[in-house]
C-alpha cells in the first residue's frame, strides 16, 4: 500500500524501493531554516478546485505547483498529484488534516517523486519505467510476503514486490487503490491514482487526525513500522513546506 516496507512489525504496507538515506542538500544562507516539528508545516495551500470535474483534476493544480516545484526540486506533475490528493481529501475528509507536504514527504522518500533509477512521470502521471521493490521473501529485514494477485500487478507471481512512486503491496492497492486522473484505471503506477490511494490510506490508518503529533506519526508508522523512516518523512516534508529542496 502506501509503498510500505514490512519490516518486523509492520502491519499492511510494505516500503519496497531500497534508497539511500537522503541528504539535506547544501543551501545558501539565505534560503530559511527546516523546521523539524510533527507533524510537518503544511507548505502553500493547494488551491480549490471542482474534483468533479470529468478528466486528470491535478491540471487545475498547474500554476500553484509551478513555482513551488522550481524551489523544491519536485517534478511539476508529482506536485500537482499532491496538491490534488490533499484537495480530494481536504473536501471529503475535512477532519482528516492531511497536507500535501506529507504526501510529498512520503514519495520523496520512496521514489524521489517517481523518478527512482531513471524513471520519469509523465504528463499524464503514469511513472515509466515502473519502479518495484525488491520480492518481499523474508530476507533484509522484510517480511515474508507469498504472491497475493497471481504476479498481475506487481510482476512477480512468487512474492509480493512494493510497487510505484507509493510503493504499495497488492493487498493493500486492492483495498486502497483508486483513480485519480480519470482514465477509469486504479493504477499504483501512475502518481495521481497513487497519491490518492496512499491519501486515503493515511487518514483511514491515522484515525482521521492528522493535525495531531500523535495522529500523524501513527499514519506514517502505520505506511512503515520505523521510527527513522517516521523521521526521514518529517525532514523531507517541513523542508518542502518551506519550499526547500530536499
Amino acid at each position: 500500500m502506501t509503498a510500505l516496507r514490512r519490516r518486523l512489525g509492520a502491519p499492511l504496507l510494505l516500503g519496497g524501493v531500497a534508497l539511500a538515506t537522503s541528504a539535506c542538500i547544501s543551501l545558501p544562507w539565505d534560503k530559511p531554516d527546516i523546521p523539524e516539528g510533527i507533524p510537518p508545516g503544511p507548505g502553500v495551500q493547494q488551491p480549490y478546485i471542482d474534483i468533479n470535474e470529468p478528466g486528470r483534476t491535478a491540471d487545475k493544480m498547474r500554476e500553484w505547483a509551478t513555482p513551488i516545484a522550481a524551489a523544491t526540486g519536485i517534478p511539476v506533475t508529482s506536485l500537482e498529484a499532491y496538491g490534488n490528493a490533499a484537495e480530494i481529501q481536504r473536501q471529503q475528509h475535512p477532519e482528516c488534516g492531511l497536507a500535501w507536504t506529507t504526501l510529498a514527504g512520503i514519495a520523496g522518500v520512496e521514489s524521489k517523486h517517481g523518478e527512482h533509477r531513471g524513471a520519469e512521470v509523465a504528463a499524464n502521471g503514469d511513472v515509466r519505467p515502473e519502479i518495484r521493490g525488491m520480492a518481499l521473501d523474508g530476507t533484509k529485514g522484510n517480511w515474508e510476503i507469498r504472491d497475493s494477485d497471481g504476479g498481475k500487478l506487481d510482476g512477480d507471481d512468487v512474492y509480493d514486490r512494493a510497487m510505484g512512486p507509493f510503493q504499495f503491496i497488492p493487498e493493500t492497492w486492492q483495498r486502497f487503490g483508486v483513480d485519480a486522473n480519470g482514465d477509469g484505471i486504479a493504477d499504483p503506477d501512475n502518481i495521481d491514482d497513487a497519491a490518492l490511494s496512499a491519501a486515503r490510506y493515511l487518514c483511514v490508518s491515522s484515525g482521521g487526525d492528522m493535525t495531531t503529533p500523535a495522529g500523524w506519526e501513527k499514519a506514517i508508522l502505520t505506511y512503515n513500522n520505523s521510527m527513522s523512516y517516521v523521521i526521514r518523512v518529517r525532514n523531507h516534508a517541513n523542508a518542502y513546506s518551506v519550499n526547500v529542496r530536499y
